[in-house]
């Protein structure tokens, strides 16, 4: 693992607890059998009883036990042995099944061999990969023959924007295209606790849409559909409100820019 990923890695670690602990995240909630899914992700994917499903990217595993609960057989990955860590003991206390590996994308097959019905990853992911086509390679190597890959995701377009807690519009800061020198950014908190952390440096990479789906294409999957939403997942900028879904909106500009996409697409039987 490169040093950017290993910085990104110790400051994950040091984030779990306080993750676990936000209001954000709702840990309680899950507990009383709360699921963390929101419902397009549940829509656009249909019924996943039965079905094996890998996650990547999966933080401290609250969606993961959620596709449990909805039936699948799931397996969650994340680099943060923290999170693993977390993401067990919650399946231990809850006695859901699921299955944790600690693994870097990248690195994910040589120690997992299995194959699934189904990759999923959400949400604030794309960020932090260096590598789409290797990302992409990854998904259509643990995909079955007729397997789906399903993303829901925060929409590059709206990345680009300033979003610091002082913006009232939109104006360019971030690049759109990707670059292989990662943008580096300090911070004390997380989009989830303001608390503040020893370790307070990032690393992350910016990719066009037209890069993500190159990419799949590419490592051989076939594109089923690619949406566009005019609302997010989190409250992207200061002037975005919520409704009564959860999803963050801008109300005076209703469906001007797209703040989240979803991508499903097949790997060829």
């Amino acid at each position: 693992m490169n040093e950017h990923l290993e910085t990104n890695r110790t400051w994950w670690n040091e984030r779990v607890p306080l993750h676990a602990d936000s209001s954000f995240y709702d840990v309680e909630g899950f507990r009383d059998g709360d699921l963390t899914l929101m419902p397009l992700e549940r829509r656009e994917l249909g019924d996943v009883t039965g079905r094996s499903l890998l996650h990547l990217q999966c933080h401290f595993g609250l969606d993961t036990l959620s596709w449990a609960r909805l039936g699948a057989r799931v397996t969650g990955v994340d680099f943060s042995e923290e999170g693993i860590a977390t993401a067990r003991s919650l399946r231990d206390e809850l006695r859901i099944e699921a299955t944790f590996i600690c693994s870097d994308i990248y690195e994910l097959p040589e120690v997992l061999d299995d194959r699934f019905d189904i990759v999923y990853t959400s949400y604030g992911v794309l960020t932090w990969l260096p590598d789409l086509t290797r990302w992409a390679e990854v998904i259509a190597h643990f995909l079955k023959p007729g397997g789906t890959f399903y993303i829901a995701e925060i929409h590059p377009f709206a990345s680009v924007f300033y979003d610091g807690p002082d913006a009232e519009d939109l104006h360019v800061h971030y690049p759109y295209f990707h670059d292989p020198d990662p943008l580096r950014f300090e911070c004390d908190g997380s989009y989830a606790s303001a608390a503040a952390c020893t370790n307070r440096v990032t690393y992350e990479w910016a990719h066009s849409l037209g890069e993500v789906v190159d990419a799949l294409i590419a490592s051989g999957l076939q594109i089923a559909f690619l949406h566009e939403f005019p609302f997010a997942c989190y409250q992207v900028f200061p002037f975005l409100e919520k409704d009564e879904e959860g999803w963050w909106r801008w109300e005076s500009s209703e469906g001007s820019i797209p703040m989240t996409f979803s991508l499903k697409a097949t790997r060829r039987g």
